[in-house]
């Protein structure tokens, strides 16, 4: 049965601008370049303005209104648009460094065969059957890019009969594999686990010698306990001493496990470097105390205005508005110019939300930007920027995310300088990340042949003041990427 009532609804709706602007904060510098030169391309009523002296600073012009251009009246004022002091956009002269020449956009582009087109030489050079050489080919299709066939057989044996009408089975394609595919350069190709590519490769190694050999018969025979490093098991199976396992485990680290890694995915790659967003400096202050001084990286700081021809055109437009045309034509460059004072005031917005964020970072991390020791990091959280600063705890996510900045003692990613707290034995709040140091540090000390047990890491730690549990250890161990004590014990 069909009702009719009236609902009260309270939301919020970000205007368009809004979302573009959140877009805009949390891009780096690189990203930023590029979307400020799509912008320029598509308002031609946008435009880069002279370099100006950097005591010339004004306001930016516009507002951030959110204007639909479904409700434009097109008797609009013109002399809102119009007017002889264009004022242009311009970050304040401490925004930025004046040593940005050295942060040039440079990119390197390298060309390089693929593994699938190198496969696919060396398999039509070999005398085979045409029908194998197109299974052969398909197969050589499947490989992951390092070299491996992750596929199931089977799933193959479909596909080429769907595909390809070729009608096969199983025994084969392995036979195709084992006899063409993995015969390929580089040795270990079409592999479907680790053993096999380790152990295609130790084959290939025609020798006589001892270590080769018992290397081989590890590989084969002894995979598992190699990989838990259960050393003593392989030394009684094979009757072999220290030093021997020593010489076999030296040519099995020379094995590569991604054989297709030295071959390019593509024809072209492009490695970029990192472009710091911002810029920390350390200079002795008044008092003879260091100070720390956040910049802007300069490339975040583009000035624009305006363009004068768009304002001319719209000027000439506007005597007649009579004609259709010329209507039309005005209401076109009023929305051109709309956008782009919008545009320009988002930028202003962005720069000043950046600068204020950088700040309050450098306050809460001073001792750290004037030592460089990660030790002198200062437990951190998003909120606690955004309390100095007024910003959502979202926004500031938004400005750390994916930004750098080119300190005294190098390029620190933003976000590796927030932390958790904990408190020591002093009752003092110390950073997550000094306990990880310690933490690394004492793996890094620890005899080899004997690493210390996330229980013994417990007791150092607690002699340094930091009372932690066991399963803290292992989380914290597990973030830095080590593995327990019996996968970090060597001969």
């Amino acid at each position: 049965m069909l009702k009719q009532n009236l609902q009260l609804k309270l939301g919020q709706k970000l205007a368009p601008q809004q979302i573009q602007l959140m877009k805009l904060i949390q891009l780096h510098t690189l990203e930023f370049e590029e979307e400020l030169e799509r912008e320029l391309e598509e308002n031609p009523a946008l435009e880069r303005a002279a370099e100006e002296k950097e005591d010339d600073y004004e306001e930016p012009v516009g507002d951030f209104e959110d204007e639909g251009t479904e409700n434009i009246d097109t008797d609009f004022n013109v002399e809102e648009y119009i007017f002889d002091d264009e004022p242009s956009y311009k970050t304040a002269s401490n925004n930025y460094s004046a040593d940005d020449e050295e942060f040039d956009n440079e990119s390197l582009l390298t060309e390089g065969q693929s593994l699938y087109d190198y496969l696919l030489e060396q398999i039509r050079l070999i005398n085979i059957e045409e029908e194998d050489r197109k299974i052969a080919e398909y197969l050589i299709g499947n490989l992951d890019t390092d070299g491996y066939l992750r596929r199931e057989l089977k799933s193959i044996v479909d596909d080429l009969a769907f595909s390809v009408g070729l009608y096969t089975t199983t025994e084969k394609l392995e036979e195709i594999l084992e006899n063409y595919v993995q015969k390929l350069d580089p040795p270990g190709v079409g592999a479907r686990n680790l053993q096999e590519c380790l152990l295609l490769q130790i084959e290939k190694k025609v020798s006589a010698d001892k270590a080769v050999t018992l290397a081989a018969q590890i590989l084969r025979n002894q995979f598992d306990a190699l990989t838990n490093k259960h050393y003593n098991k392989i030394m009684q199976k094979y009757d072999v001493d220290e030093e021997d396992l020593k010489d076999a485990l030296e040519e099995i680290s020379k094995l590569s496990p991604r054989v297709g890694g030295n071959f390019d995915t593509q024809t072209i790659t492009i490695n970029q470097e990192i472009i710091p967003d911002f810029i920390i400096q350390v200079k002795e202050g008044k008092t003879g105390k260091p100070e720390v001084i956040p910049l802007l990286n300069s490339k975040n700081a583009p000035t624009l205005r305006v363009s004068d021809e768009y304002k001319e055109i719209l000027t000439t437009y506007s005597h007649d508005k009579n004609s259709a045309e010329h209507k039309q034509a005005a209401l076109f460059i009023k929305q051109k110019l709309d956008a782009a004072k919008w545009y320009i005031d988002a930028i202003n917005q962005r720069q000043n939300t950046l600068l204020q964020t950088i700040t309050a970072i450098v306050k809460l991390q001073k001792d750290y930007f004037i030592t460089g020791d990660d030790k002198s990091l200062k437990p951190m959280i998003l909120k606690d920027v955004a309390d100095i600063t007024g910003f959502d705890i979202s926004t500031i996510s938004r400005v750390v995310k994916s930004k750098y900045a080119d300190t005294p003692n190098g390029i620190v990613y933003l976000k590796n300088l927030f932390s958790d707290s904990l408190t020591n034995d002093d009752g003092e709040e110390v950073s997550t990340k000094e306990i990880k140091m310690h933490l690394q540090e004492a793996i890094e000390k620890e005899n080899k042949r004997k690493p210390y047990t996330d229980d013994a890491l417990v007791g150092i730690l607690k002699e340094k003041g930091y009372n932690i549990a066991r399963r803290t250890i292992a989380k914290y161990r597990e973030q830095l990427s080590i593995p327990v004590a019996r996968l970090r014990k060597e001969l």
